[in-house]
């Protein structure tokens, strides 16, 4: 029984806020205080002088101007107020009568206009209903119109408070419907930097890791003279299920990029180009090929993310060359000047093949993350075939702490 008392109130609500539920209910309730005013015609006539006619005429005509306006309430609510409280006090006031329609439409226009904000209007256009019922209930018996002046004079406040409190309300509604909204995306884009975070330092960190497992396992199998059949076994083993995992990592950081689009990145201050010798000792230690570091100008400090993505930079470009070009002589080379650190990473390995000259020998992710990291820092990154042979990673930094967007 409540559910269904319930489905009729949303299907009143709905009802009422349909565009053309004013002009409907204008034109019902005129025809409602037409009718009424015929009916009540003869009894005009009986208390005074007026004509049938003249009388229905003119009750017809007041009905019409209380109750009709109200078709123009929901683009012109104040005039429609207007019009309909004029209409209505000068019938009570001259012919002493009220056609129930035209109650209705007051009462109606009243709580449009607290739904519209214009409360201060309508406690104005109740006062002369309280003006009447004061006058009317103390010259003489409380009559029929008397008792509709004293129900427009309490009823008119209460429905313009009404139609104040389904505003507000509304309002309630859609702030916390933005809110809601707020939150959510707030909350969606903290989690997708969280992933793209995690992605970035997952293939930065962890599968460079595990890259010089796969090389170093392969190393020491094929270098080691007098290894056993059994050790060798083990080590090609291992170098197998490195493979494997980077071959994992890469499907799940694919998955991750998906989720993620393009995020900024999370570019606190944690490994620096100080740490590059340790690196490429690793790195040469790991593969026995040549690793040169060249530095060109003064070295000065720079931003945090710069620092943090040239390191990565190097970092990933090395682990390129060893997974596709492997033996091949790396040369990496930082160039300082005043304002921008230059860093290129260049090994002379076959390149890439035809067709296959884009991010990476294979396509993989590295050099995209790398670049979303230098256009971070305030850089920009490209890569490619070397003139005369290999592949060139290229960046270039901002020296200064006005580069670092973060």
């Amino acid at each position: 029984m409540g559910e269904r008392r319930d489905g009729w109130a949303r299907g009143g609500w709905r009802l009422a806020a349909a565009p053309l539920a004013p002009a409907v209910a204008g034109a019902v309730l005129g025809l409602l205080a037409v009718a009424q005013a015929v009916a009540a015609a003869p009894a005009l006539t009986a208390a005074g002088p007026a004509s049938a006619s003249d009388a229905a005429l003119i009750l017809v005509l007041l009905g019409l101007a209380g109750t009709v306006p109200l078709a123009a309430a929901r683009d012109h609510p104040a005039p429609a107020a207007v019009a309909v409280t004029a209409a209505n006090v000068l019938s009570l006031a001259a012919v002493h009568t009220l056609a129930l329609a035209a109650l209705a439409a007051q009462l109606i226009v009243l709580y449009l206009l607290g739904r519209g904000g214009a409360q201060l209007l309508a406690a104005v256009l109740a006062v002369p209903f309280w003006v009447l019922a004061v006058f009317l209930v103390g010259t003489r018996h409380l009559a029929a119109e008397d008792l509709l002046a004293v129900v427009l004079a309490s009823l008119g406040p209460a429905a313009a408070w009404a139609g104040a409190a389904r505003r507000a309300r509304d309002e309630a509604a859609l702030h916390s419907a933005a809110r809601q909204a707020v939150a959510g995306s707030l909350l969606e884009h903290t989690a997708r930097g969280e992933r793209a975070r995690i992605s970035r330092e997952l293939h930065d960190v962890v599968a460079h890791h595990i890259s010089m497992i796969s090389v170093q396992a392969e190393s020491a199998r094929l270098t080691t003279p007098g290894m056993p059949p059994d050790g060798a076994r083990r080590l090609s083993a291992i170098g197998a299920t490195a493979r494997t995992a980077l071959t994992e990592m890469r499907r799940l950081l694919g998955v991750l990029r998906e989720d993620t689009g393009t995020a900024a990145a999370d570019r606190a201050p944690q490994p620096g180009l100080w740490q590059l010798n340790e690196l490429i000792d690793a790195v040469r230690e790991a593969t026995g090929a040549g690793t040169r570091l060249i530095v060109h100008g003064r070295i000065i400090p720079l931003a945090p993310g710069a620092e943090l993505a040239a390191y990565r930079i190097v970092q990933e470009a090395l682990t390129n060359a060893r997974r596709h070009a492997p033996g091949a002589a790396v040369d990496v080379e930082l160039r300082y000047s005043p304002d921008a650190l230059r860093v290129r990473v260049r090994d002379n390995g076959p390149g890439p093949p035809p067709g296959g000259a884009g991010d990476g020998y294979g396509g993989g992710h590295g050099l995209a993350g790398l670049r979303e990291r230098a256009v971070a820092a305030g850089g920009r990154l490209r890569s490619g075939p070397a003139a005369g042979g290999g592949f060139l990673v290229e960046a270039t930094l901002p020296a200064t702490a006005g580069g670092d967007s973060g």
